[in-house]
């Protein structure tokens, strides 16, 4: 058996009914995707940048040691101050600010805000100010997205407070604090989770060794990043669980590939982790990544190649029994939702491709009867009323 840490499927196997509470995919956005739709419109007048750089406060600030420390970044973080008249928000420095890209991504796990910096250098920055505090903390090569959660957003906040004042001419703003303790624990309505995504190739993978032209690659790359993280965006709406896990991994660099090219290829999964020369393993591969100091120890090691190697074959010959209606929105979530609930071993086990296509089958006869259910609910004719 392989460690737990890496083995440990997302859930624990029930039936599919216990688990899906949603009445359609694509999810239904959440409540933060309004406001972003808000600034993608004004993005579209001018640039991503100029909409962001007034409403996010960490891009009001330089990336510099100690700044989190200060009291002006503390109070611009914490409580929503506004910076204008503080020189030490001088503003977060961007090679390319204006080729910043905002969009809404319609993913399977509902609408979700992604943001796509021109440069390396800018993908690093962005990463920096809204996830390690504007500090300059180092970011691994190895990282290409970014998934932003639980961000304190302070123009939602605001945009809240406006709303608040102008629904009762009673109030007055000296109320204010007593009602922003009550939207505290409201945290859908200040609350954002939005992506970063960066351009380079995905896992470091040079283009060549994938018989591709760069730009060609560079475009599928990012398509693979984008709905790798809609796919750990998806098992946190549906099981609450998001982590940086080998298993997690493989699922979502299968969701990642499949949207980019249509299908599974197992080359370019063991590709990505380091295990195209497998027994051999090529140092530096993002397999390491997930694996801790014991599990990259002999045989330890070994043990989890072979079983994520076998696991990546099964996958593969499983995808290539799908059929194209598979591989709706219906299919799509059904296949995700039953690699969720198999461990890395019940993906190296014999006839796992069946088991797989079995739990899918059902998987997907839940989200299509929710679906139904809801749709026969909306279509249902009210009964005349009789007048008395």
């Amino acid at each position: 058996m392989i460690a737990a840490y890496v083995d440990t499927p997302i859930y624990q196997y029930t039936s599919p009914t216990h688990h899906w509470q949603y009445d359609r995919l694509p999810l239904p956005a959440e409540h933060h995707v309004a406001a972003w739709q808000g600034y993608q419109a004004e993005a579209a007048r001018g640039t991503a940048w100029e909409a962001l750089r007034p409403r996010l406060v960490q891009l009001q600030f330089p990336i510099r040691q100690g700044i989190s420390q200060t009291a002006v970044y503390r109070a611009a973080t914490k409580q929503g101050v506004d910076t204008a008249a503080w020189a030490e928000a001088s503003g977060l420095l961007l090679e390319q600010p204006g080729a910043l890209q905002l969009h809404i991504h319609p993913s399977i796990a509902g609408a979700v805000p992604v943001l796509i910096p021109a440069t390396r250098a800018d993908f690093c920055t962005l990463v920096q100010a809204l996830t390690k505090r504007n500090e300059p903390a180092p970011i691994p090569d190895s990282m290409g997205a970014c998934m932003v959660a639980g961000y304190n957003n302070w123009d939602r906040v605001r945009a809240y407070r406006r709303q608040w004042l102008t629904a009762d001419p009673q109030r007055a703003p000296q109320d204010w604090p007593h009602a922003f303790q009550e939207l505290i624990p409201q945290k859908h309505l200040y609350q954002d989770r939005f992506i970063i995504l960066s351009q380079g190739p995905y896992s470091n993978v040079a283009a060549a060794s994938l018989g591709l032209a760069a730009d060609e690659w560079r475009s599928l790359s990012l398509m693979i990043r984008l709905e790798h993280e809609c796919t750990h965006y998806f098992t946190k709406r549906v099981f609450g669980v998001i982590r940086q896990h080998l298993h997690d991994e493989l699922l979502a660099d299968y969701a990642g590939i499949v949207a980019a090219i249509g299908h599974y290829r197992a080359d370019w999964a063991l590709r990505f982790m380091g295990l195209e020369a497998y027994p051999a393993y090529r140092a530096g591969g993002r397999l390491e990544n997930y694996l801790d100091q014991v599990q990259r120890q002999e045989p330890a090691f070994s043990q989890v190649m072979n079983t994520f190697v076998t696991a990546v074959y099964n996958l593969e010959r499983f995808d290539r029994a799908l059929t194209g209606q598979d591989r709706d929105r219906a299919g799509q979530g059904a296949v995700l939702c039953a690699l969720a609930g198999m461990s890395l071993a019940d993906l190296a086990a014999a006839a796992a491709e069946e088991r797989l296509a079995e739990t899918a089958r059902a998987w997907k006869t839940v989200i299509l009867s929710a679906a139904k259910r809801i749709e026969a609910m909306t279509n249902e004719t009210p009964l005349p009323q009789v007048m008395m």
